[in-house]
């Protein structure tokens, strides 16, 4: 998070609140903000906004003749911008641009977590594929014709976040893609990739002069994951309610009602390589991190003070003290986290479970031991040292 769709929908709301507003004076950045001073005033100006993979371009544009300044945006964790009065400023507007009308408004680029970052100049980032969304053939083409790059030796769930390919796919993205196709997440990438690649082939030469409008028939009924890393974007955008208002914090509630994997209870869960969590429905697939056990996600429930405080009686604490000294079996996957079992207490256990194996000739050893020394006692016999 942010991932494309909802940098479309900051670009697309930048330009409806600011299409007619005009704005004055210099830029202003907080103490801590992570991008450069902007070198920019102008008497009037206006601003607009355009969007690509996870990047966003910002526009200054003079009323009078004069350059241009272009800010090109990157939303990290938390960023997204708001158009409020000046008066009263969110937390952490870590860049504003104020307009002229009287009291004035503040655009400002909104950063909690301080991930987001922007630099000067109209480029987009280099090494950066073309957007999932607005060039979706030539991103189509780009993945099709580089399945010998190494980042296709990965987990699926892995190369479906190199930007390189797949400019504005993220964390819940890749989750819902995968789990609509029943992709394990750990297949190899390669594999999923030149299926496609056969099947393309193969539906040119059955229908060679297909129309346009056929083949996005074709796409909506059979959609592949490369249609998918489209579709599901565009899903986001055309929701009834605007999943990403500034204005409108609650509709969050309207994009989980939407997920059908990411955190959704019931769904497993992994994390991969790169220490990002997968969800995923079924098998993980043959590339999955060894010594890890998936996770599922539990519906969470009001919590009840009285359970989770409960009252010790003298029954109870005899039962915890058996407990402690007789660990159950579970106790072995109770310890195994995410990034698997912890060495220390893995020596641990195997020492425990060692110890009842030797125990009972021990004690048969003994009771053999007592017998005779009292048979010794009962003739009289001094005994055995």
């Amino acid at each position: 998070m942010p991932e494309c769709p909802e940098l479309h929908l900051a670009g697309r709301y930048i330009n409806e609140a600011c299409g007619g507003v005009v704005f004055s004076g210099g830029v202003e950045r907080s103490a801590v903000g992570r991008g450069p001073e902007v070198p920019f005033s102008s008497e009037a100006y206006r601003i607009s906004a355009t969007s690509r993979g996870k990047e966003l371009r910002l526009t200054l544009a003079p009323l009078s003749p004069a350059a241009t300044q272009d800010l090109v945006f990157r939303f990290g964790m938390s960023g997204s911008f708001r158009l409020c009065p000046a008066a009263r400023l969110p937390r952490h507007a870590h860049l504003r641009f104020l307009t002229r009308e009287s009291p004035p408004r503040a655009l400002c680029f909104v950063d909690a977590r301080r991930f987001g970052s922007w630099r000067l100049g109209d480029a987009w980032q280099l090494g950066r594929g073309p957007c999932v969304l607005s060039e979706y053939q030539a991103f189509r083409e780009n993945v099709l014709k580089n399945l010998d790059d190494k980042a296709f030796d990965k987990p699926i769930c892995e190369a479906l976040l190199n930007q390189k390919f797949f400019n504005g796919i993220g964390n819940y993205l890749r989750a819902e893609i995968l789990y609509r196709l029943k992709i394990p997440p750990f297949e190899k990438a390669r594999t999923v990739l030149e299926a496609l690649k056969d099947q393309e082939q193969a539906r040119r030469k059955k229908n060679p002069s297909l129309t346009l409008s056929k083949k996005l028939k074709l796409m909506r009924e059979n959609p592949d994951l490369l249609e998918l890393c489209h579709t599901v974007p565009m899903e986001v955008i055309a929701a009834e309610k605007n999943l990403f208002d500034p204005d409108h914090s609650d509709n969050y509630a309207a994009f989980k009602n939407w997920l059908q994997c990411y955190l959704v209870p019931g769904m497993s869960s992994l994390r991969d390589r790169n220490g990002r969590t997968i969800w995923f429905q079924g098998e993980p697939g043959p590339m999955a991190p060894k010594g890890q056990t998936s996770r599922k996600k539990r519906a969470q429930l009001k919590a009840d003070p009285e359970a989770l405080t409960p009252k010790v009686t003298m029954r109870t604490s005899k039962r915890c003290s058996r407990a402690a000294a007789k660990p159950p079996k579970l106790a072995k996957e109770d310890e195994e986290v995410a990034d698997g079992p912890r060495k220390g207490r893995a020596r641990g256990r195997r020492k425990a479970t060692a110890a009842p194996a030797s125990s009972k000739p021990d004690a048969l050893v003994k009771a053999k031991r007592s017998r005779q020394t009292s048979a010794r006692r009962g003739r009289g016999a001094a005994p055995a040292v």
